[in-house]
């Protein structure tokens, strides 16, 4: 295989190239000041980085990720090191492939759940002393996740969403025998699994404190949430629709993207009023959804998939956008490749990437795929190689 360590390569030749709308099979990407400048079929019109066949895609956009969660509590009841826990995380994310990514911090506190919560401020400005350290491969924005019925999320999203780095306001209820977890015994199943083996009476403690918290706060929470989203021009997203009212709710609210909608109706809805359909890559991969919800897979054959997020197993991504052409035939590899790249960017305005185009930050990856086989080799971002 051919050395691949030079940093900031003028023109990637010999590459099978994935534009938005077609695939070049051999071609060259022609790269200054961190922006593509040419792209050409065939030959380049000089000797560049030889990408010897391979695939060149755009570099991965990510709108929801809850890893770097996992980076600062790698154990039940153990906090790692906030600014280590980002770099860790940023590393894992740049070589799966992601160039932007939309770092999900949960806005709420919450007694008892024994998550990583109440910590969306210490992780912002952790990220913040990584980045202008210099110590960050990708750029990295802010996903505000604000669960809806807590107390306290208004006054602690509008504490956040002032800074310039947020993309996305995520409006979540995870209260019992509400939306993704109408039936409360997921809910007992899926913290019993993540918390570190809470007992029975532990989360009956818990889940009665959020029954008490949606009845007193949800309704105006969920009003001020959405005033705050406006306020900013921050983009909003709905969360685990489910329901005729919930997908009526997220039209009016000017949703623009739908998180992991739970049923073939509500997904239906969604996308035919022009609001973006987010499905988990692993549901894809795995073949189903881990909670018992609709399938990523049957969306897709449906022609309803828009965009995927790799939400907890980041190199998911991917995987699932190469062989989504394989599940479902409505999806070539351009438009396969789309969903994880143009459409999360443009949904959220980041609209100079997403895409290997003339004029576009040249965010790029080198793809090996061998059957099933598949890594991603070389990672630029605008133009600069970081992986």
């Amino acid at each position: 295989m051919t050395d691949m360590t030079d940093a900031t390569p003028t023109i990637l030749e010999n590459a099978r190239i994935v534009l938005a709308d077609a695939v070049i099979e051999r071609g060259y990407v022609a790269v200054s000041d961190g922006m593509i400048v040419e792209i050409g079929e065939g030959a380049a019109p000089e000797r560049g980085l030889d990408l010897e066949g391979q695939l060149l895609l755009p570099g991965l956009v990510e709108l929801h990720t809850d890893h770097l969660e996992a980076h600062v509590m790698p154990r039940p009841k153990v906090q790692w090191d906030t600014v280590a826990a980002v770099i860790s995380y940023d590393a894992q994310i740049a070589t799966s492939g992601i160039t932007t990514v939309l770092d999900s911090l949960r806005v709420w506190r919450e007694e008892g759940a024994g998550d990583v919560d109440g910590q969306a401020a210490v992780l912002a400005q952790a990220i913040d002393r990584a980045r202008d350290a210099g110590m960050l491969r990708i750029e990295h924005f802010l996903h505000l996740r604000c669960e809806v019925p807590m107390p306290k999320v208004v006054g602690d999203c509008a504490d956040l969403i002032v800074r310039p780095d947020v993309r996305l306001m995520s409006l979540m209820d995870h209260t019992p025998g509400q939306r993704q977890f109408r039936d409360p015994q997921k809910l007992r199943e899926y913290y019993r699994g993540k918390s570190g083996g809470m007992s029975d009476a532990e989360l009956d403690v818990v889940f009665a404190k959020r029954v008490e918290n949606h009845a007193n706060y949800a309704a105006a929470n969920y009003e001020g949430l959405v005033k705050l989203a406006g306020v900013h021009g921050t983009p909003l997203a709905s969360h685990d629709d489910t329901t005729a009212e919930h997908v009526e709710q997220a039209v009016l609210d000017k949703v623009a993207v739908a998180e992991f909608p739970t049923t073939v109706g509500a997904a239906a809805a969604l996308h035919a009023a022009g609001i973006k359909v987010m499905m988990g890559a692993p549901n894809l991969i795995r073949g189903g959804s881990h909670s018992g919800n609709v399938a990523t897979a049957d969306l897709a054959r449906a022609g309803m998939l828009d965009l995927m997020s790799s939400d907890y197993v980041p190199s998911s991504l991917l995987i699932a956008a190469l062989r989504l052409p394989e599940v479902a035939p409505k999806y070539d590899l351009a438009a396969a490749v789309r969903t994880v790249s143009k459409t999360p960017a443009d949904a959220v305005g980041l609209t100079d990437r997403g895409e290997i185009a003339v004029g576009k930050r040249a965010d790029m990856i080198c793809v090996y795929r061998n059957d099933d086989a598949i890594a991603v080799r070389s990672v630029w971002t605008a133009g600069r190689r970081v992986a």
